[in-house]
């Protein structure tokens, strides 16, 4: 039986990894697609986030099944439940992705993004690339300096969301109001994906330590029981 459990972990590690490559190529198809008014990729982005959907259907199925038939504890409890939450944190980041492929999709021929915030928003686009790719190795490697790097980038992703307030608020904004909403959505999409990415980052920290940690990513100092 416990050979049986191990495989079937292993298989929502698997199922999580491939979650992760997923949105990877979803964030990052949906920024070019964004950047560079690109219709046949923002709708390849859009249709792909079913297979993201389905993934999660069936990996929080084969968790639920493994908390009834197995009943964990301990760590292998924290890994099933930790899988649980992350399972449905992917799935957001994959939905944050399709919003701003829909974005790119409904300017199209123009693009949505108003020249004046165009390079902000190439680096938040790099920066989301970089918290995916991150999460895909943390997922694979439970390194937490890569932990901390995700952090670092959501950091980043937190400032210029910021610029773009700045920027829309200026005096010699000249963005049309349609502009000024998709600049004021977009980038509250991806400072989310940052959190997310965040989010993700925590809850390996906390695999491999046991520490919770409270919202600023600090240890409480409490070990885990469960």
């Amino acid at each position: 039986m416990r050979e049986i459990f191990e495989a079937e972990l292993k298989q929502v590690g698997d199922d999580l990894t491939e979650m992760s490559r997923l949105v990877e190529s979803a964030i990052s198809r949906a920024g070019q697609a964004l950047l560079t008014a690109d219709l046949q990729l923002a709708q390849q982005v859009i249709a792909a986030d079913h297979a993201i959907d389905t993934l999660e259907r069936a990996l929080d199925e084969r968790c639920v099944l493994l908390l009834a038939q197995q009943q964990p504890v301990a760590t292998d409890l924290r890994v099933v439940v930790s899988a649980l939450r992350m399972s449905a944190t992917l799935e957001r980041m994959g939905d944050l992705a399709r919003h701003i492929a829909q974005v790119a999709r409904g300017r199209y021929p123009a693009r949505a993004i108003a020249p004046a915030a165009h390079r902000t928003f190439e680096q938040m686009n790099e920066a989301a690339d970089r918290v995916a790719r991150r999460t895909t190795t943390l997922l694979t490697t439970r390194d937490l300096t890569v932990a901390a790097n995700i952090e670092r980038d959501d950091d980043l992703l937190d400032r210029l969301h910021q610029d773009t307030f700045t920027a829309i608020l200026d005096s010699s904004w000249s963005g049309t109001a349609q502009e000024t909403v998709d600049v004021t959505l977009v980038g509250r999409y991806y400072e989310r994906f940052g959190d997310h990415g965040v989010s993700i980052a925590k809850r390996v920290t906390y695999l491999v330590t046991g520490d919770f940690a409270d919202d600023r990513g600090a240890p409480t100092g409490q070990r885990a029981t469960a």
